[in-house]
């Protein structure tokens, strides 16, 4: 995964939109934050902080980007945007729909200047519907899109807030992956640009895959009653001896029969998939009983390395510290703090990635050298306060 040579303009802040771009930083591309000239990106102020200082969530998701000041509410501004848009390959933004079009650096403008650009718009419910001018965050995409209502065990509970902002992440990579979709297509020769709409209550509603036939059908989904999500006895999180959790995910039978037999209770083989109420009920009951006789490190031992389906529920703490995440090399322990980095590993990996989160402005002189202003230049902009 090597993206070498794509320049990338991130007109985004905060997490989705810099999410999506530190998925193609880190696969090489060499991507420009344009940040205006007052405080930047909201998220390198907000609170939890690394060791100096700085965003914690700014400095996850902006590692290897370089950070260009410009005051794009000015038509100066605006011409100097233009003149990097001529070298880019992408302009990605995140604006509410109609921002963009009151700074001229809308998709039509932009492609005026560089009619092969890829341009990616990621907004909470895309440029176009009834709610495309409605403000929101995570928890509001989750909430329509259906799965709060899904994410709790039973009807008579309330719905619980999912660990991770799930809309935002899965907006931004699914964000990243219609810029390379886009990107491809090009090299393809079967588009010149393009213009990508991604809503991040539609990515969380396309994610609803193994329950949407249902829902499209009539059929009520009712939260814990669907086969993954409580209403199956072999696909559900018991408790502990030690008042931690297993998960167990025996779908298929020769797992659970590899489960029945590795547990002693073959008894039990035959009642996998029962439909009955009654026998799920008494199935769950023997299987709480069950596990709660060992703690969650005794399971591991005797269940780990059985084709059981069993695993261990995990705090953060310990999945970023394990064995797993080790050898993957998920973590990265560059420059800076330690983060999450990207979670795929290819036999080409990306070069001259990494390196510390920008600072505001810092790579604005280099940046505009590069397409071909001059120090008299760059130091008569920053006389006007148009570039920082």
């Amino acid at each position: 995964m090597r993206l070498d040579g794509v320049r990338v303009l991130d007109l985004s802040r905060l997490l989705p939109g810099p999410y999506a771009t530190q998925l193609l930083a880190d696969a090489g591309a060499d991507v420009i934050k344009i940040e205006d000239t007052n405080r930047g990106d909201y998220a390198r102020y907000m609170p939890p902080y690394t060791d100096d200082g700085a965003g914690a969530i700014f400095d996850a998701v902006n590692r290897g980007k370089r950070s260009v000041a410009i005051d794009l509410k000015t038509p100066t501004g605006r011409d100097v945007f233009m003149r990097l848009v001529e070298t880019a390959d992408v302009v990605f933004e995140q604006f509410r729909p109609g921002v963009v079009g009151r700074l001229g650096v809308d998709y039509e403008s932009v492609q005026e200047y560089n009619p092969e650009v890829v341009y990616c718009s990621l907004s909470g419910f895309g440029q176009t519907g009834p709610h495309a001018d409605r403000v929101g965050h995570d928890l509001n995409y989750v909430g329509m899109a259906g799965l709060l209502d899904l994410n709790r065990a039973a009807e008579d509970t309330d719905p619980q807030i999912p660990g991770y902002p799930i809309g935002d992440m899965a907006g931004g990579l699914f964000a990243a992956f219609s810029v390379l979709g886009a990107l491809l297509s090009r090299e393809l020769g079967n588009t010149d640009g393009e213009y990508v709409d991604v809503s991040m209550t539609d990515v969380v509603v396309s994610f609803s895959q193994t329950v949407a036939h249902e829902a499209l059908t009539g059929d009520s989904l009712r939260p814990g009653e669907t086969a993954l999500t409580g209403a199956a006895p072999w696909y559900n999180v018991y408790k502990t001896a030690d008042g931690r959790y297993v998960t167990i995910a025996a779908l298929e039978e020769k797992f659970w029969t590899s489960f029945c037999e590795a547990v002693d209770r073959e008894d039990l083989i035959d009642a996998h998939m029962t439909t009955d109420p009654t026998e799920r009920a008494a199935l769950r009951e023997e299987l709480a009983d069950l596990f709660v006789r060992k703690s969650q490190d005794e399971w591991e031992m005797k269940l780990g390395d059985v084709d059981a389906m069993v695993a261990p529920v995990w705090t953060l703490e310990e999945a970023l510290s394990s064995e797993h995440a080790t050898v993957r090399e998920l973590i990265e322990h560059g420059t800076g703090m330690p983060r999450v980095g990207l979670p795929a590993q290819g036999s080409e990996p990306a070069v001259h990635t990494g390196g510390p989160a920008p600072e505001h402005g810092e790579h604005t002189d280099t940046v505009l050298q590069s397409v071909g202003f001059d120090a008299p230049d760059i130091r008569s902009l920053r006389e006007d306060d148009i570039v920082q």
